[in-house]
């Protein structure tokens, strides 16, 4: 009779059993799509927008013609500074042919020697003026080139910020000019994901990912992941991977959120148990565990990896061990209790 108030009056409790962790686990992370290549295009020249050539979702092929501007004035520039050239080429070669006299009438001694060097000293220096103006051609005609503005690389415009008869300011000179189109290689994408520090040394190039879009949820997408940071971010304790993805179809959108799914290899030695086990106190993480089937003993054990509902526990428990799976927050060392059943529907570690 007193065994049987003693049994009765022992808390009651249920009772769980650790899981061990399956081999692999699927992480989900989000990520962040953006094109291989992309390029703002802006003007090199000032002037007014002749033409364009290409609207937003257009395709285009490296050295496309994308606009023209208008710039007479560089035009005329242009202009003044070849029929300079031809001055300075005039006098250069009035100025050799004087050299040439002066050397020759010098032989003869009908000249003086200072006379001989400033004749060639001249005719130098008329060379020099023609290299010069000669550059400044150069200069011109690579600023008339630039009226014409090109597609730097296979891709798609992606925006178009301007039209005909708008004033066009050069991105050289000064302040903040507007970019005229916008174009992004979307053939191969590229993924940046931020992997929490746990899974930094499981996330390694040539590892092969899933990637799926909250609008296209039935269906996945294969990549690669081909470079790390090589460092962990100290503000968020996360490393930065790229992951490349072919998107030969075009399906997948430059800017877009997706999640990816990474394949990561458990540690085998580990288990899981329900959160609920889990006791906070001073003296740090304990687990309580029944022994003999009625007495509590806390297993101060080392907690690993949050999943909700679930625990990893890297240390301190072994899988044959009856754990307590909702412990009140009055239970101490050595406490009878007494084993219940479990009621219907409730979750168990392997949840």
């Amino acid at each position: 009779m007193r065994e049987e108030t003693n049994r009765l009056a022992a808390l009651p409790i249920t009772i769980a059993r650790p899981v061990r962790a399956a081999p692999s686990e699927e992480v989900v992370l989000p990520g962040n799509i953006q094109a291989f290549t992309d390029a703002p295009i802006y003007a090199r020249t000032n002037g007014y927008l002749k033409r364009w050539y290409f609207d937003i979702g257009a395709h285009v092929k490296k050295g496309a013609l994308l606009a023209e501007i208008e710039s007479p004035e560089i035009d005329q520039q242009l202009l003044q500074a070849r029929e300079e050239v031809n001055t300075a080429q005039a006098n250069q070669h009035l100025s050799e042919i004087t050299a040439e006299r002066y050397t020759g009438l010098f032989k003869t001694d009908s000249v003086a020697k200072q006379d001989v060097d400033n004749a060639v000293q001249d005719a130098a220096a008329k060379g020099a003026t023609v290299k010069s103006a000669q550059a400044n051609v150069a200069r011109l005609e690579q600023l008339v080139a630039f009226e014409k503005i090109y597609v730097p690389f296979d891709g798609i415009v992606t925006a178009r910020r301007t039209d005909v008869g708008q004033l066009i300011e050069s991105g050289s000179s000064g302040g903040a000019a507007p970019e005229l189109f916008h174009v992004a290689a979307i053939d191969r994408l590229r993924v940046f994901v931020n992997v929490p520090q746990d899974y930094s040394h499981d996330a390694k190039p040539g590892m092969s990912v899933d990637l799926t879009l909250p609008e296209i949820p039935a269906r996945r997408f294969p990549g690669t992941l081909v470079r790390t940071a090589g460092a962990i971010d100290p503000a968020t304790r996360t490393l930065t991977v790229e992951i490349d993805v072919s998107n030969k179809t075009g399906i997948l959108f430059p800017g877009a959120y997706t999640e990816v799914h990474f394949k990561i290899k458990s540690n085998a030695m580990t288990l899981i148990i329900p959160s609920t086990s889990i006791i906070f106190r001073s003296q740090g993480l304990q687990v309580p565990v029944v022994e003999d089937g009625r007495r509590i003993t806390l297993k101060p054990v080392t907690a690993g990896r949050d999943f909700g509902s679930t625990i990893e526990i890297l240390s301190g428990l072994s899988a044959d061990t009856a754990i307590v799976a909702n412990p009140p927050d009055s239970l101490v060392e050595g406490q009878q209790v007494r084993v219940i059943a479990a009621p219907k529907g409730k979750p168990s570690a392997e949840e």
